[in-house]
């Protein structure tokens, strides 16, 4: 898309933003370490220009992002020279954003702090280097950042906008991150999941998801029932797993969620992706790749599929800080995996805390809570290498701990119903 064509705020507005990661090896946790395959065989020109290609498909001037690890960026073997050109072209002609991953989505799990810094900064000046004539990385796609990495990409390396943390997970990959709100948030120095609660915590970098996941599915404990907490519109969790009739009906169901109830209830709707270049080989499906493009400017006529930089800094027109963040949630399950039929879920989101009430459908009396994190609290991160970064509440919706059991809403303490009503009190009365 061209960037005069863009809105002025995200308000009002749908918004997809899609990513794709370069690699060499499939987990680059270091610079000179990997934990993985190597994936350099499949990692070629062909295989990004099939990707592009099948996105100019299904969404005729849309624009994407995409991120180089560490050795992507520095091979000189003939198909990362090749793909780098590729992108240089793609950013030129089409509008694409060209970033830096570092450490594979959990740079924080296996560097310090310290060495991240180190890592973003050479990161980015080797994608300056490549791209030529001033060019300058609008995001960063990280996986998950520490706070204070977050901090320094906007005071020193003027990024205001980093995918920073994936939403609910927990006990799959490499790393764990629960805790955090759902849309774009500014996070606070003590904790990246942590909204900043005023000032003296505000780190002005856009803290958004790394990908659109099923609420009903992802409040499980990794692949705990036999499910995959992480199935939404990812492509290995839908399209790999059930196929690509089922998998594209799921990330459809998904994104409606966030495109019909979500946006009524915020004023804008938000679905973000990251399809890993390998998967081009590895599940193939580009066809389903294209089709839920189609399908969702046919039903979404006013969608854009931007850049994730375009976006978060479109919502940093719209919120300059958490204050009014007020985000509401609902999902009645698909009956695919962990998205159980007959059951629904409400998100409430803020600055405060975020609330999670799961019931049967037509029995309202069995609401209960299953996750309520309160951000007004201290918070603190690991300090050290770790590789949970879970920010847990009093009760947390994957269920691990005693006092994780799902409640009534007024059988929690009287503090807790007090904060919960203050900002919902609709919630008093019976859904």
């Amino acid at each position: 898309m061209n960037k005069d064509a863009l809105p002025t705020t995200c308000i009002g507005g749908r918004f997809l933003t899609l990513n794709t990661v370069v690699r060499v090896n499939q987990i680059e946790v270091t610079r000179d370490r990997n934990e993985g395959n190597d994936e350099s065989a499949i990692h070629t020109p062909a295989a990004a220009e099939a990707f592009r290609t099948a996105i100019a498909e299904g969404w005729p001037g849309a624009s994407i992002t995409w991120s180089l690890s560490w050795r992507a960026l520095h091979s000189d073997a003939p198909n990362y020279l090749e793909i780098r050109a590729l992108l240089k072209r793609y950013a030129t002609e089409l509008g694409d954003d060209v970033t830096f991953i570092p450490g594979a989505y959990f740079a924080n799990m296996y560097s310090t702090r310290e060495q991240v810094n180190r890592d973003l900064h050479d990161g980015l000046n080797a994608v300056r280097r490549f791209m030529g004539d001033g060019f300058r990385p609008k995001s960063v796609v990280a996986g998950y950042l520490a706070a204070a990495n977050q901090r320094y990409l906007a005071e020193v390396e003027g990024i205001h906008v980093c995918q920073g943390n994936i939403w609910s997970q927990l006990a799959i990959d490499n790393g764990d991150g629960d805790g955090s709100i759902c849309y774009p948030y500014y996070p606070s120095r003590d904790h990246f999941c942590k909204p900043a609660q005023g000032p003296d915590d505000f780190i002005e970098c856009v803290n958004l998801d790394g990908w659109t996941v099923d609420f009903l599915a992802a409040r499980r404990e990794g692949f705990a029932d036999g499910f995959n907490s992480r199935m939404g519109v990812g492509p290995i969790e839908t399209l790999g797993k059930y196929g690509p009739e089922v998998g594209l009906q799921q990330m459809l169901a998904t994104t409606a969620v966030h495109f019909d109830r979500g946006f009524a209830l915020n004023g804008f709707g938000w679905v973000t992706n990251c399809w890993e270049l390998c998967l081009v080989n590895e599940i193939g499906h580009l066809e389903c790749l294209t089709g839920w493009l189609r399908e969702i400017r046919v039903r979404w006529p006013d969608a854009q599929l931007i850049t994730q930089g375009d976006f978060g800094n479109l919502w940093r027109r719209a919120y300059p800080s958490n204050a009014t963040l007020d985000y509401r949630f609902e999902q009645i399950g698909t009956g695919l995996g962990g998205s159980d039929a007959g059951k629904r879920i409400r998100w409430f989101m803020n600055r405060d805390f975020r609330l999670a009430l799961l019931n049967e459908i037509n029995q309202p009396d069995s609401e209960v809570v299953i996750d309520f994190t309160r951000y007004d609290q201290p918070a603190r991160e690991p300090q050290g290498l770790s590789r949970n970064w879970t920010l847990f509440g009093d009760i947390n919706q994957k269920q691990t701990r005693p006092q994780d059991r799902p409640r009534p809403i007024a059988q929690l303490a009287a503090e807790q119903q007090r904060m919960i009503f203050a900002h919902y009190p609709d919630l008093q009365q019976r859904p």
